[in-house]
């Protein structure tokens, strides 16, 4: 199995990063919204939703909502949140969306936090890019929120120590033949853990041609959360927003 359906599926994934700033989240959220100016009840898809944060705040503010995750156990738990106009399936981005898992065409697709650049082959991203476009209406929008690669060049930090829930979680990251890996270790109960984390470093280059390959053209070009102007040197995201052309 790929890194990503084992690490994702565990509690310790969850245990690490549960202090993630949903205050952020949801600001960058309602900026996004307001600045495309995407009318209520759209109806949108939050790719690769993981727990679900950002598919239900995205409900709370009036559009109707499909969370798709790989991950069963992020799934799971967030059937609690469905409703009428929210909803979440498991599913593997890099198969089509439309028909088999949304019935109908979607206004927008949201694919945030660096949860693009987990495959191997220039194929499988494709897939992606092919997938999306395929589930949208006529000029509806894709939203990649991506790390920015030379930001991730200029400021890597090798080794760290994080602490969560009485674990202390061994991290260390290196650049490897393009790749940013993280490398996981910790203990828990006695028994000794490792796992890892490997994105691929796509240059603004690159997506743009994937993106352009499918029919999309960029319209935006955000460099954090807070919507600012992208710096290739020093803004820490490369939050690119498509529209399907």
């Amino acid at each position: 199995m790929a890194w990503f359906e084992t690490w994702f599926n565990t509690p310790y994934y969850h245990i690490l990063y549960k202090d993630r700033n949903f205050e952020e989240a949801e600001n960058f959220i309602t900026l996004l919204i307001n600045d495309l100016q995407i009318p209520e009840h759209s109806k949108i898809i939050d790719l690769a939703c993981g727990k679900g944060r950002h598919s239900v705040f995205l409900n709370k503010m009036g559009f109707e909502v499909l969370g798709l995750d790989l991950s069963e156990e992020s799934i799971a738990q967030n059937i609690d949140f469905e409703n009428n106009s929210l909803k979440f399936k498991v599913h593997d981005m890099r198969n089509p969306i439309f028909p088999e898992v949304s019935k109908v065409k979607v206004d927008a697709v949201f694919n945030l936090f660096t949860s693009f650049g987990y495959f191997e082959s220039d194929v499988e991203d494709k897939k992606i890019f092919q997938s999306v476009s395929e589930a949208l209406n006529a000029d509806g929008f894709f939203v990649l929120d991506f790390l920015n690669e030379q930001w991730v060049k200029n400021t890597l930090i090798p080794e760290a120590v994080i602490t969560k829930a009485d674990i202390d979680f061994h991290i260390s990251k290196r650049i490897e033949d393009h790749h940013v890996i993280k490398d996981i270790i910790f203990k828990d109960q006695g028994e000794d853990f490792h796992f890892f984390e490997k994105v691929k470093l796509h240059t603004l280059e690159e997506i743009g041609a994937y993106a352009e390959e499918f029919g999309f053209q960029r319209i935006k070009i955000y460099g954090d959360y807070n919507l600012g102007t992208f710096d290739l040197q020093k803004s820490p995201r490369c939050i690119n927003v498509f529209r399907k052309i």
